[in-house]
């Protein structure tokens, strides 16, 4: 019986915990939710925090885990009871729940964050300016717009300046077109076929030069025009012809036959001009040694001056009709050069200078100025006209002109002085090449007789050269000898 007694007491004390746990649930669920929702979700935040390990592994160190006082199955219902009349029980609200996660946080890491500023407000901000080369104006680009602007000035000259160049050869063409028709059989040709074939027109060579051959006419093989006008299309060029002003000019290459010429050098120009051609043409400075003359005895102009090998040769050329020709145009001719030595400019002193005399052919050279200094119209082009009228008369004048026979004798030792001259020149290049030459052959020889594989017909080859050898130095002892008996 006193066993029953202690069992009932503790089922009685449990009876009377019941109605008080029991209204606590109630209180604490008031809005209608339900105990197994809440049971069901009383572990939803660790649920969330277990989705991203890793994040929470980052940012959020492992919760606080209370410790735990589980009463042992010896524990008596009495201090359990005590338990939970206190209302210590498992469960926390919510402005518990977010004491101890802000505890969990670590305040340093989120240091600053909620502070409220401190500095200056906003009113006293002073905002600088933005420098001018950042702003987005017209005068960020002034770079690129001269370079397009300096760009489209170079096309439009370009094309203004070809098109008023080749203006200027059609108007040369159209005044002495009738002229060189009447004169010459062929105008025009341009080469490109292997017959001779009259084009009528000129031949372009550049945006600059235009070129024009003629032939078919008594006495000489062909005339070259070349027109050799202003670089109007360079823009550079332009500019640079403000500081130097120059002018267009008309350059007449007339080849004559061999038997059409006789043999003298003449030349007649500005006085600058003939110093400069003096120095740089082969054939005036080897048969015109003296300085330019002035042409005031014949009635030329001061501002020409005369080059030439004799005086018979200046007074055949300049007769009345040539001296008419040359003073009514003086301010048009640069020079007017005859020869029939005419070879081009003077070669180089180099390496490699060729041992033979140039070759030479018999040439008048005509070069006219173009009126107008720079600033020509079509126009101008007309008074041209009477200069290639000179040059149809020039032609005709040196086939005539025959030198006497001093002349002819005088004209013939000049040559021979100016060969001799020229194989001195060449006299030292001439012993080194022929010393080579001896040098290539004697090592040939030499390398024959190596590769000889007979011994015997080695050595025999070997005294055969000897034997040449010593004959060339008896003939050379025997030439001395005999040298000596005549001085003696």
């Amino acid at each position: 019986m006193r066993s029953v007694n202690l069992l009932l007491i503790p089922a009685l004390l449990l009876l009377l915990a019941l109605p008080v746990s029991r209204g606590r649930y109630n209180d604490d669920f008031d809005d209608g939710e339900d105990l197994v929702d809440f049971d069901d979700n009383d572990f939803a935040e660790f649920e969330d925090m277990n989705d991203d390990p890793v994040a929470e592994t980052e940012t959020v160190p492992p919760p606080r885990t209370p410790p735990s006082s589980q009463p042992e199955e010896d524990e008596d219902e009495d201090e359990a009871t005590v338990e939970l009349e206190d209302g210590q029980d498992g469960f926390e609200d919510s402005e518990t729940q977010d004491q101890d996660m802000d505890n969990i946080y670590d305040q340093e890491e989120f240091e600053g964050i909620g502070d409220k500023p401190t500095g200056p407000s906003m009113k006293n901000l002073i905002i600088s300016k933005v420098p001018p080369h950042l702003q987005n104006s017209w005068e960020s680009y002034y770079m690129e717009i001269l370079m397009v602007t300096g760009l489209l000035a170079y096309i439009m000259n370009y094309i203004i300046g070809k098109n008023k160049n080749s203006r200027l050869a059609q108007a040369w063409f159209s005044s002495h077109r009738e002229l060189l028709e009447s004169n010459f059989a062929l105008v025009g040709d341009d080469g490109t076929s292997k017959e001779a074939v009259s084009t009528g027109k000129l031949n372009q060579e550049n945006e600059h030069i235009y070129n024009l051959w003629c032939s078919g006419r008594v006495c000489c093989e062909g005339m070259l025009i070349q027109l050799k006008f202003l670089k109007r299309q360079d823009l550079l060029n332009v500019l640079a012809r403000m500081m130097r002003p120059a002018c267009d000019q008309v350059q007449i290459k007339v080849t004559l036959n061999e038997e059409d010429m006789d043999t003298f050098v003449f030349a007649v120009g500005t006085k600058k001009a003939m110093a400069r051609l003096q120095k740089e043409m082969q054939d005036l400075s080897e048969f015109c040694g003296d300085k330019p003359k002035s042409g005031a005895k014949y009635g030329l102009p001061d501002s020409l001056a005369i080059l030439s090998e004799m005086g018979e040769v200046t007074d055949g050329v300049m007769d009345n009709k040539m001296v008419h020709y040359v003073t009514n145009n003086a301010d048009k001719i640069e020079s007017i050069h005859f020869s029939d030595q005419f070879s081009g400019p003077k070669v180089m002193q180099e390496e490699g200078q060729p041992l033979k005399l140039p070759e030479t052919k018999k040439t008048l050279l005509f070069t006219f100025n173009v009126p107008g200094m720079g600033n020509t119209s079509p126009k101008d082009m007309d008074a041209l006209l009477s200069l290639m009228n000179m040059v149809i008369y020039s032609i005709d004048k040196v086939k005539k002109l025959r030198l006497n026979r001093e002349g002819k004798q005088k004209a013939d030792r000049n040559r021979a002085r100016v060969e001799e001259n020229f194989l001195k020149q060449t006299h030292a290049q001439r012993q080194e090449a022929a010393q080579t030459r001896r040098e290539e052959k004697k090592r040939a020889e030499k390398e024959r007789i190596m590769n000889e594989e007979d011994p015997e017909r080695q050595r025999r080859l070997e005294e055969a050269a000897q034997r040449r050898e010593q004959k060339k130095i008896e003939k050379k002892q025997m030439k001395m000898k005999q040298i000596k008996v005549k001085a003696m």
